[in-house]
């Protein structure tokens, strides 16, 4: 590999380990908030913030030209699901640990993998197959069916792992045709006003300055996330880059112990080694794949 693709590529992953702590520290702040702060209101200030700070780092590098889409259905589309991402992330974690919610959410780039390969009716290959089911043994063993974690509230997070599922998917088939900036825009626009309507009838005044902080700082943590995440892509290829994601586990993980003084008990841990063993292991696949298709 020549020095400058190997510079980037290392810029890339240093970006992308950035975005993942971004995403770590957000969804430990939600969790924090979400306690003293209704969800309804949480959602809705994660998105007005962060598409107040887009705003202001877009406009001035794109002006108008931020507004042109070539799909507009796609982007309203995206936007919902989205917020309804967010609504699941904020339910889920007001029962579950961080590190535990972080560990289940990353079997969703091994579900987008494989469904994206039969989208585009690629052959599935069985080192995905069995990569696929070892996440979700790993998931088994973090709720584990029998005991009180395993209830109806899992539900919420297995909504979760479908909705993020098709708002990845949404989100590979626009990057094609639509602008990274635009989508971002518009994203955090459509958010913040599906997320006002119900404020019409649940806003509550919020009158703790620490809650208000923290739900800026969400917003911030967001924007800034996103936009590292859209700059590692632009320097780096997927391949090289998904190993990367399941560093946010570990972040998950940190967050939880320093904030809420949770570790994940043994058997969560072998769940939470498992899935992070899956996912790193069909990022490499993806990878190599990559690298036999650019040889041949």
């Amino acid at each position: 590999m020549p020095h400058r693709q190997k510079h980037h590529a290392l810029l890339g992953i240093i970006l992308l380990l950035m975005a993942v702590m971004c995403f770590a520290a957000l969804d430990t702040t939600s969790k924090h908030v979400i306690a003293v702060v209704p969800l309804l209101v949480a959602v809705w200030a994660r998105y007005f913030f962060q598409a107040l700070l887009t705003t202001a780092v877009v406009l001035p590098i794109k002006g108008l030209d931020v507004l042109k889409t070539n799909n507009p259905r796609q982007q309203m589309t995206r936007g919902v699901l989205l917020v309804t991402l967010t609504f699941l992330v904020f339910s889920s974690l007001k029962f579950m640990p961080v590190g535990e919610f972080t560990a289940i959410v990353m079997t969703v780039p091994l579900l987008v993998t494989l469904l994206a390969t039969r989208t585009l009716g690629e052959h599935v290959s069985t080192q995905r197959v069995v990569l696929v089911c070892g996440g979700f043994v790993g998931t088994l063993i973090i709720v584990r069916p029998g005991t009180q974690m395993f209830g109806w509230s899992l539900l919420i997070p297995l909504a979760l792992v479908i909705v993020n599922t098709a708002f990845q998917l949404m989100t590979s088939k626009m990057a094609r045709t639509e602008d990274a900036m635009t989508t971002q825009f518009y994203t955090g626009w459509i958010g913040t006003a599906l997320a006002s309507i119900p404020m019409i009838w649940y806003w509550v005044p919020i009158t703790d300055a620490q809650a208000w902080l923290e739900l800026v700082f969400m917003g911030f943590a967001g924007c800034v996330g996103h936009f590292m995440l859209i700059l590692a892509f632009e320097r780096s290829p997927a391949g090289t880059l998904m190993p990367y994601m399941y560093a946010q586990i570990g972040f998950g993980m940190l967050g939880g112990w320093l904030v809420f003084d949770h570790m994940p008990d043994h058997f969560s841990m072998i769940g939470i080694g498992l899935i992070a063993l899956c996912g790193t292991a069909g990022g490499l696949l993806t990878a190599y794949e990559v690298r036999q298709k650019t040889q041949s």
